[in-house]
């Protein structure tokens, strides 16, 4: 599903930043995997890098056998709506709309009718146990809420790949564990996810750990 090889990134915002240097990583299609790292370790530039967010400088990485690299604006705007789901910490949701419409929007880009797109985002937010909230603005709901509307936001499109970034990192103990119950769930139903974060509780939860330091892949735990 991800086939990163030899990817390399640096910034030159003043002095140069090598902040990736020689990323090799190998995600198969149906795992769940984290990625741990100290802040400044790269791991934000890498899941940037996944999501076609941002680009590198050398370095082959392949999505679903395809070769992502040198994109025109258009194609990679494409290639995320089609093929990526994004789970963020703040949740990023719009705060002047509902839950429904929060959830309904990447069908928007999709040029889903909007009663199609209502439709579907209720039947999402049913799933996540939340369509009594789905005329609540963002401000009338908890953090677990909030962050359930954006799980349910990220699989409305049927992305190949979920990219999790610190999805329990605003969230209290117990609403943690219902996120990553969810996300659980999620994956086992065949999805693919990568999930960022520094809870070691959390990345105990995945299939394979992958442990990243000053822009190197060090160790790679295999979780039973």
């Amino acid at each position: 599903m991800i086939r990163l090889e030899g990817i390399n990134k640096t910034y030159y915002n003043g002095s140069p930043l090598h902040v990736l240097k020689g990323i090799n990583l190998q995600v198969e299609r149906g795992e769940l995997v984290s990625i741990m790292g100290a802040s400044g370790s790269g791991k934000s530039t890498l899941l940037n890098i996944l999501g076609i967010l941002d680009d590198y400088d050398s370095g082959d990485y392949y999505l679903n056998n395809v070769l992502i690299k040198n994109l025109s604006e258009n194609k990679a705007a494409e290639y995320r709506n089609r093929m990526i789901g994004f789970i963020f910490q703040s949740f990023n949701l719009i705060s002047f709309k509902n839950a429904m419409e929060n959830v309904a929007l990447p069908l928007y880009y999709q040029h889903v009718s909007r009663k199609k797109r209502n439709m579907l985002a209720l039947e999402y937010l049913d799933r996540m146990g939340l369509r009594e909230h789905a005329y609540h603005l963002p401000s009338e709901m908890s953090g677990g809420q909030k962050q359930r509307v954006a799980i349910a936001r990220a699989l409305i499109s049927k992305p190949r790949i979920i990219l999790a970034d610190e999805p329990t990192g605003a969230l209290d103990s117990e609403t943690t564990q219902e996120v990553m119950d969810l996300l659980k769930e999620v994956n086992r139903e065949g999805m693919t996810l990568v999930v960022v974060t520094h809870e070691r509780d959390i990345a105990m939860q995945t299939h394979k750990i992958v442990h990243i330091k000053d822009g190197i892949i060090g160790e790679i735990e295999m979780m039973k």
